[in-house]
């Protein structure tokens, strides 16, 4: 029977030619936006947590509170004795200390006086220690560094390229840095540019600075301190790890977090910081709200593509029904027949959404435009990202949409009397 169906539908594409085009093009978008969300998804979660959160945060409880004004007056102190701890604690992550800090960046002329005077976000890390995660973090091993080379002191610090260009900042220019201390006092601490960078992200790259984490303690008199340390899962992937990381978060804070004392510290996991589960709680059901639109358009329009198509076939009905084929078993073949439609156009619509897929997960699409003026951290370069669901999420609406939409149809024919079939048959 399967076979005979399939041979009907081949020799008759006028039965399948435009259920199998509509279901392709429904599971094209399907599937290539699946994939393109997906990419977003995960860029989203690897910019913030490679440049701000980490897959798991630890800092004072009165630092978090106050974690939108970057306090280093509430930094962790002894912060050496707490990285040995959470290292020998939880040997699976790799920790790291940074320092946040903001200021005034000031150039001088050939005179030594003031030729540009700017504010200036400042991030200290660890980037002289060999094999440092946060050389892979912010990809200074790869495309990052525009022009110049790497800090090999202290004292020499990495611009963004972009605000180094409206400042007319070179290589080798003194940057003299004008802030606040940890304990409230006044600092004037110079530094050398030894290289421009660019991350591909606006938030970052209107004017950030990027020092060694020893050179930002000797600025701002942190000998010790950090004002947050970054955990990081060795895969690098915080999505399969999701239940595992809040049973760790819940142990360090039972263990060590003391709601009365506002120094102790605090750990958060990726989804607790910058309204991160809020978000990738939207943007699932904005994919699962995506698959049932397309369900529901799809069924709605081969609904009445079976109508029209069944109204077509009254007199083939009549002449299977004279010849003796039973009602149930004529309206089980037409299902069968619809998932084979179903089938085809997935089949066609997916590998056409895998190969759109694949060309915007390779090239991308530039949207800086749209975060130029931004704090979001949002690559500058959307990709989409070819997943183990990208293969099949499309026969989900395919098969289903096709299989109700002959169902409904077929329920005509069902109600129908079979004299008046037969009549039709005369016709």
């Amino acid at each position: 029977m399967f076979k005979f169906l399939v041979k009907g539908l081949l020799r008759d594409p006028s039965r399948s030619r435009f259920p199998v085009i509509i279901v392709a093009i429904g599971i094209f978008l399907v599937v290539f936006l699946q994939a393109f969300m997906m990419g977003m998804i995960k860029d989203v979660i690897n910019v913030t947590a490679k440049m701000d959160s980490g897959h798991f945060k630890v800092m004072t409880r009165a630092y978090e509170e106050l974690s939108s004004v970057v306090s280093n007056d509430l930094a962790i102190m002894d912060v050496d004795v707490m990285l040995d701890d959470l290292r020998d604690e939880y040997p699976d992550i790799i920790w790291t200390p940074r320092i946040r800090f903001g200021g005034l960046i000031d150039i001088p002329d050939e005179n030594g006086e003031t030729r540009v005077q700017a504010p200036i976000s400042g991030l200290g890390i660890d980037l002289l220690t060999p094999g440092s995660i946060e050389l892979d973090n912010f990809n200074f091993a790869d495309t990052s560094v525009l022009e110049g080379r790497m800090p090999q002191k202290p004292n020499e610090i990495l611009l963004s390229a972009q605000f180094a260009e409206q400042a007319g900042v070179k290589i080798g220019d003194q940057a003299t840095l004008v802030g606040a201390t940890m304990y409230g006092s006044m600092t004037i601490h110079n530094f050398t540019v030894c290289g421009l960078v660019e991350f591909g992200i606006s938030a970052m790259d209107k004017g950030s600075m990027i020092v060694d984490i020893e050179g930002v303690r000797q600025a701002l008199d942190m000998d010790d301190c950090a004002g947050e340390i970054l955990g990081y899962y060795k895969d690098m992937n915080y999505g399969d790890h999701r239940d595992e990381a809040e049973d760790m978060r819940d142990d360090f804070n039972a263990k060590y977090s003391d709601e009365n004392d506002e120094f102790s510290p605090i750990m958060l996991n990726f989804m607790d910081q910058n309204g991160m589960r809020s978000l990738m709680v939207t943007m699932d059901s904005a994919i699962y709200g995506m698959l049932f639109l397309f369900m529901l358009v799809m069924f709605i329009v081969l609904w009445n593509a079976g109508l029209l198509n069944g109204i077509r076939r009254y007199s083939e009905v009549g002449l299977r029904l004279a010849i003796g084929e039973e009602k149930k078993h004529l309206i089980r073949s037409m299902l069968l027949e619809s998932l084979v439609v179903g089938f085809m156009g997935s089949l066609i619509g997916t590998l056409l959404g895998l190969g759109a897929a694949w060309y915007f997960q390779v090239y991308g699409i530039d949207a800086s435009y749209a975060f130029d003026s931004s704090s979001i951290m949002f690559a500058n370069v959307f990709r989409a990202k070819i997943t183990g669901q990208t293969l099949y999420i499309g026969f989900i609406p395919g098969l289903l949409a096709t299989f109700l939409g002959t169902w409904m149809a077929s329920r005509g024919i069902k109600k129908r009397q079979t004299a008046q079939l037969f009549k039709e048959l005369e016709v």
